[in-house]
């Protein structure tokens, strides 16, 4: 079983990697882009038996610090 954890920060959190994308895409000619959010993709190899409430568990403890950031979990 594998889950995909989708990390991102959280609206009204800056994010200056994001600007700083935002920027560099600007400088290269790319003028329409008015602002970008970078988060994580972390994806995890489970073993059988493992549910949902596990990935969640992992991300509150460990996978994405929840004071400013959320997360979305992919169960396939």
């Amino acid at each position: 079983m594998k889950a995909r954890v989708h990390v991102m920060l959280k609206n009204g959190v800056l994010d200056p990697q994001g600007e700083a994308v935002r920027h560099a895409l600007g400088a290269i000619g790319f003028d329409g882009v008015n602002g970008v959010r970078q988060g994580k993709v972390i994806e995890l190899d489970l073993a059988e038996g493992s549910t949902e409430a596990d990935v969640n568990a992992m991300c509150e403890k460990l996978l994405a610090n929840t004071v400013i950031e959320s997360y979305t979990v992919e169960m396939s």
